[in-house]
């Protein structure tokens, strides 16, 4: 097997290539739009497919510098904190807690279903947690945090191999769930956005721009701004880390533009604030759709065939069971809502995927049925902060 390492400046090109070959065929396959899924996720599947051909047929292992990635999640979490205002944050606060405690509830079935079909097909003890929330809530940064400590507590050597392959299904899964989720809830129950203004974190494909729209003045500013409360967010993230705290760096860069937005316009009306501009959503849109494209073209999806027949079995429970609880739980307890119906494309990301992977669902949503304002920032809130201290708390119970 040969290894090809793709470097980082042309990892970007052929991610802007796969988001345009995304973007096709959802133009030429009209379900694909219809249910929502994103272009990049079309794209970034398609890729991964290729390079598993080329895998399977030349023996050639392509890996693609992931980076620069991380860049991209800033922006674009940065550009959420900006938009958000204090109002959505006040009556979202309910929401929040509300999404939290679904959240928490459906981590521990999903360990549950794990344990059981576990102990039901005879599998190593060890292999439970990665059928679980380590490897499906968590995606691949937890597994590849956990994966020494049950290989030498189980002696599960395959430990990896099997955490990142189920974690890349899950991701898979729940690129291609969230989209046709929400589709189902809008149409089922007639729902339709009810926000007064837009909180803009793409921009419309099909109607043309103005020149009045965007200006590259107006670029440069949101540039600049989002660069600075990047840096103000890192400079935070190295005393929260001194003081023991992890969190996610992109967490903080959503807070801080939070804190940033509702402070500056007040205090200083004079500057040119970018919240909710075409120019800031022109960037968000870009960076999460090359993030994404980034992410799901890097999948080595040959390592799938580690799973097993067993394996894939257990997962496609865990997926019925997302499903489900999506369907009955959360969609009702966020209050049967179109922006519940935004969340519900969303947890398919939580419960399966990533965080990327559900916002771009729920960007797929506003994009054909309108905006839901809370939803973009609740639920970053809930599934890269909160939640992860709670599957720590799960993943070690169930390491003992």
């Amino acid at each position: 097997m040969t290894q090809v390492d793709v470097p980082g400046f042309l990892t970007i090109t052929i991610a802007i290539l796969v988001f345009f070959a995304g973007s096709r065929l959802n133009q030429v396959i009209p379900a694909l739009r219809q249910w929502n899924i994103p272009e990049a996720v079309t794209g970034g599947l398609l890729a991964s497919l290729v390079t598993l051909a080329i895998h399977q047929f030349f023996r050639l292992e392509i890996g693609f510098a992931t980076r620069a990635r991380d860049l991209l999640l800033l922006y674009f979490f940065t550009g959420i904190g900006l938009n958000a205002r204090v109002a959505d944050l006040l009556t979202g606060g309910r929401s929040l807690a509300t999404l939290l405690a679904a959240t928490i509830g459906f981590l521990i079935i999903q360990n549950l279903i794990a344990t059981g079909a576990a102990a039901a097909l005879g599998l190593p003890g060890g292999l439970r947690i990665f059928l679980g929330s380590a490897s499906l809530i968590g995606g691949h940064g937890t597994t590849i945090a956990w994966a020494p400590v049950v290989a030498q507590k189980y002696g599960l050597t395959n430990a990896m191999e099997i955490g990142i392959a189920a974690a890349t299904l899950g991701l898979v899964i729940a690129s291609l769930t969230g989209g046709p989720i929400a589709r189902y809830l809008i149409t089922r129950n007639g729902l339709g956005s009810t926000a007064a203004d837009e909180l803009m974190m793409s921009l419309p494909d099909a109607t043309p721009l103005q020149a009045a729209d965007l200006s590259h003045v107006g670029v440069m500013r949101v540039l600049l701004v989002l660069n600075i409360v990047i840096i103000i967010a890192y400079c935070l993230h190295g005393v929260i880390a001194e003081a023991g705290v992890n969190i996610p760096s992109f967490v903080v860069c959503l807070l801080t533009g939070i804190v940033l937005t509702n402070a500056v316009p007040r205090l200083a009306p004079r500057i040119l604030w970018p919240a909710r501009t075409r120019e800031l959503a022109l960037i968000s849109s870009l960076s999460l759709n090359i993030f994404l494209a980034i992410s799901l073209m890097s999948m080595q999806l040959w390592a799938l065939s580690g799973l097993g027949l067993v394996l894939l079995l257990v997962l496609a429970v865990q997926t019925l069971a997302a499903v489900a609880y999506i369907l009955f739980v959360v969609f009702p307890l966020m209050g049967g809502s179109y922006e519940a119906a935004v969340l519900a494309a969303g947890f398919t990301g939580i419960s399966l995927g990533s965080t990327p992977t559900a916002i771009a669902n729920m960007t797929a949503v506003t994009k054909l049925h309108g905006p839901a304002p809370r939803a973009f920032i609740i639920l970053p809130l809930v599934s890269a902060f909160f939640i992860d201290i709670a599957n720590a708390v799960a993943i070690s119970l169930m390491v003992r």
